[in-house]
C-alpha cells in the first residue's frame, strides 16, 4: 500500500514563498512519477506540477510557470513544491499524486510527466493553502 502525505500548508499574505513537502512511503519511490494537483474552492482540481522519475523534466500549468518549481529527492522519498510570489488565487487544498513505473519501461519513460488525474494512482489527503491579499 502507498501513502503519500503533505504538509507545509499555511495561512500566508500574497507575495510571499511557500514550500510543500510529499513523503511517500510503501513504494519505490525513484521510480515513480510525481504530480502536484490542487482544488480551488468552487472549482474543480486542476493540474499544477509534474516531475518524471527520474528528474530530468517537469511540467507546469500555464498559471504557476515562473512561479512555482518541483523538485524531488529520492534519499528522503520526498517531492516538493515550492510555491514562489504566491497570489490569492493561489489558494486551494494542494494534493500529491504518484504514478509508480514499471521497471521494464522505465528507459521509454525516463522523462514521462503526468498531467491528468486519471494517470496517477496514489493520492495524498492535501494540505490547504491560504494567501490573502
Amino acid at each position: 500500500q502507498v501513502q503519500l502525505i503533505e504538509s507545509g500548508g499555511g495561512l500566508v499574505q500574497a507575495g510571499i514563498s511557500l514550500r510543500l513537502s510529499c513523503v511517500a512511503s510503501g513504494h519505490n519511490f525513484r521510480t515513480a512519477a510525481m504530480g502536484w494537483f490542487r482544488q480551488r474552492p468552487g472549482k474543480e482540481r486542476e493540474f499544477v506540477a509534474a516531475i518524471s522519475w527520474s528528474g530530468t523534466s517537469t511540467s507546469y500549468a500555464d498559471s504557476v510557470k515562473g512561479r512555482f518549481i518541483i523538485s524531488r529527492d529520492n534519499a528522503k522519498n520526498t517531492v516538493y513544491l515550492h510555491m514562489n510570489n504566491l497570489i490569492p488565487e493561489d489558494t486551494a487544498i494542494y494534493y500529491c499524486a504518484a504514478r509508480p513505473q514499471p521497471l521494464a519501461d522505465l528507459h521509454t519513460v525516463v522523462a514521462a510527466t503526468y498531467l491528468r488525474e486519471s494517470e496517477y494512482d496514489y493520492w495524498g489527503q492535501g494540505t490547504q493553502v491560504t494567501v490573502s491579499s
